[in-house]
């Protein structure tokens, strides 16, 4: 009776095997990655048991929805003989289809963390849209084929290892039509209870090193899918109105500067008036975002790699920046800080938004200025939608079409070398000039990316072999850029600004490791800007503020950086973000705001917790909560077609303290 019970459910015991299949390649993922990270203190006894703890909670979540299509088999295909068979045949080709989507999902997984040192993010996601330049640099940075090669082979042998068992138990016999609707009702209903009820709860305190690593990648991707745009007041911390008005009302009165409020109806402080000091310099702007080009690269900003000659020249001749933070880990959150002025509010950068046009612009108040404003990009810029958001804020749009094949000196998937971008930048500047146009060039460079190749014999480290050589590259063909700039007759009526887009690293002790975000800048105009250093506190948020101050001009601003040589003195903040956590630095702590109300203040230095009560504490959170509930709401009413800042706080009325 019992055997006879037994053999009605092999069918179900065959999923069974999709379990430990699953659970056993996620586990030694995990034990990889841990020995991948290579983090002592992970070894430990605690510590590794937290880990695996943990990730078999979310192993069981990613589980849960694996095991859909084995169930759906079970209930679709008959008890008869003919039935058996077919349930044998389908659910084994699905057994072969998931070892080999598990095997390249672990080795995925390995390459992933080499670059952001975290399981799948919302990166990974937006990635699915740009298969071109992923796949591209995954062939130019790792030995793809063998890789793939080797894919198949363990998951041919793991198949073979497996599937005689399986065979066996899938072809056997299977409970009634009725028994077999309620187990696959039953098993539904998990991937449910795993929607609404894992989230981030089971390691939200931990270590970030550990969080990451007590994750699973297929969940964590999915979850990204999902949670790639959040409303924020539906899911952050959030405060009155009118709360959130005082508040900045008072920060923008504690920085000073030359600006008064333009909605005298109780809207939005940020919509103000810049007065300028003095007549409108009229000059033109060279701004290049140097691709991830942290401060610990360049050896006059506090690094010691002693690659970055031209850049440590070109420091004793500008204006340094050497307390500057980026928003972001990504370029197009670089260049959402430059171009927008706007904090990083959760989930994507605004480029990649749907609704990206009509916003206020670096480019487009100087547009209103008679300057010409133009994105120049080495690769292609549908890459991260770079060309629907420029072109859609006012932009001309530059990109690596425009350059001949036969005049590329070296090309990586990424975009052409940085020598060939700047000598496309000369070319265009030059032609702006002649006919007496005052331009506005906003470059992108690509160079110092991942898979680090450039041209031979520029440099003395090799081609290919790490960042440390592609840094020396990017530093040399600034050089060269200069060099051939300053034979041009517009380079005296020109300022050069030359800014990272972010560092080179990711995770760290803390979610916001404010030295990971560290990025130098350079303001470059000889006879017009004098050589100096500034250690104020700011964000790539107050690029644009800074950089319009200096040419004295006037407008109306929805920006919400600073002008950080006249205000930043008085009020040193800065911004930053990964993903769905939003950051807020000022006088030594960080205020971190994530979903579910969720908000933490540590110190910046030790990382060490410092409790919500402490009034020091309690008014940065309120600081930092104003800020990016009032962003969020531009944005998100933007996105709806509501651009009047009165309408904005009317329509925003109902946010509460929560």
């Amino acid at each position: 009776m019992n055997s006879n019970l037994s053999d009605s459910w092999g069918r179900y015991r065959a999923l069974l095997v999709v379990a430990g299949l699953v659970l056993t390649v996620s586990l030694l993922t995990r034990l990889g990655l841990v020995w991948f990270e290579g983090e002592a203190a992970n070894f430990g006894i605690a510590r590794l048991s937290e880990i695996l703890a943990v990730g078999l909670i979310y192993d069981l979540s990613a589980l849960a929805w694996l095991l859909i299509p084995f169930s759906l088999l079970a209930l679709l295909c008959s008890r008869g003989r003919w039935g058996r068979r077919i349930h044998a045949v389908l659910s084994s080709a699905l057994l072969a289809v998931l070892i080999a989507a598990l095997c390249f999902n672990a080795v995925a997984e390995f390459v992933f963390w080499n670059e952001f040192a975290s399981r799948f993010n919302f990166v990974a996601v937006d990635y699915l849209v740009y298969t071109r330049e992923v796949v591209g640099n995954i062939q130019q940075s790792y030995p793809a084929e063998k890789i793939l090669l080797g894919i198949a082979v363990v998951s041919l042998l793991v198949y073979l290892l497996i599937a005689r068992r399986f065979w066996r138990l899938a072809v056997s016999q299977a409970p009634t039509l009725r028994v077999r609707l309620l187990v696959w009702i039953g098993l539904s209903l998990v991937p449910v209870l795993v929607f609404f009820g894992v989230d981030e709860r089971p390691h939200k305190s931990m270590d970030p090193s550990v969080r990451e690593l007590s994750s699973n990648g297929i969940y964590a991707f999915f979850r990204a899918f999902r949670n790639n745009e959040l409303d924020y007041e539906s899911y952050y911390q959030t405060l009155p109105v009118q709360e959130v008005n005082d508040v900045l009302d008072g920060e923008l009165q504690e920085a000073g500067g030359h600006s008064r409020p333009l909605d005298s109806s109780g809207g939005s402080p940020m919509y103000r008036r810049i007065e300028p000091a003095g007549p409108a310099v009229r000059k033109n702007l060279v701004l290049v975002s140097i691709e991830s080009l942290g401060s610990d690269y360049v050896d006059s900003f506090g690094g010691d790699r002693e690659v970055t000659p031209n850049l440590d020249a070109l420091t004793e001749q500008s204006l340094t920046f050497h307390n500057l933070y980026a928003t972001g880990l990504r370029t197009v959150r670089g260049l959402e800080a430059i171009t927008l002025s706007v904090p990083p509010t959760p989930g994507r950068a605004v480029p990649m938004r749907e609704r990206n046009r009509g916003l206020q612009t670096l480019g487009g108040v100087l547009k209103e200025q008679g300057y010409e404003p133009t994105y120049i990009y080495g690769g292609y810029s549908i890459f991260d939608n770079m060309r629907d958001f420029f072109e859609g804020n006012g932009y001309s749009v530059i990109d690596r079409t425009r350059i001949p094949d036969e005049e590329i000196t070296h090309e990586t998937i990424w975009g052409v070398a940085d020598e060939d971008l700047y000598r496309l930048s000369l070319r265009e500047l030059d032609q702006r000039a002649a006919r007496g146009q005052l331009f506005f060039a906003h470059i992108m460079t690509t160079s110092n990316h991942r898979p680090y190749t450039y041209p031979d014999n520029r440099v003395s480290i090799p081609s290919h072999t790490g960042r440390r050589g592609a840094v020396q590259y990017t530093d040399w063909a600034i050089g060269d850029f200069l060099r051939e700039a300053r034979k041009r007759p517009w380079f005296a009526d020109t300022v050069f600004v030359f800014i990272a887009d972010h560092t080179s690293h990711g995770r760290g002790r803390i979610d916001l490791p404010p030295e990971h975000y560290l990025i130098p800048m350079w303001i470059y105009a000889p006879g017009f800007v004098a050589p100096g250093r500034v250690d104020a506190l700011a964000s790539q948020i107050d690029v644009a503020p800074t950089l319009l101050s200096l040419l004295n001009i006037g407008y109306d601003s929805r920006f919400f950086g600073q002008d950080i040589l006249r205000e930043a003195e008085n009020h040193p903040r800065a911004f930053m973000a990964n993903y769905l956590t939003v950051g807020y630095m000022e006088r030594g702590l960080i205020v971190e705001l994530g979903p579910r109300r969720y908000v933490r203040v540590v110190q910046a230095e030790s990382g060490e917790q410092v409790p919500i009560e402490d009034p020091l504490a309690s008014e940065l959170t309120r600081e930092a909560v104003s800020y990016y509930q009032e962003a969020s709401s531009y944005l998100a009413l933007h996105a709806h077609g509501e651009d009047d800042v009165g309408g904005l706080q009317a329509s925003k009325g109902t946010a509460t303290s929560d």
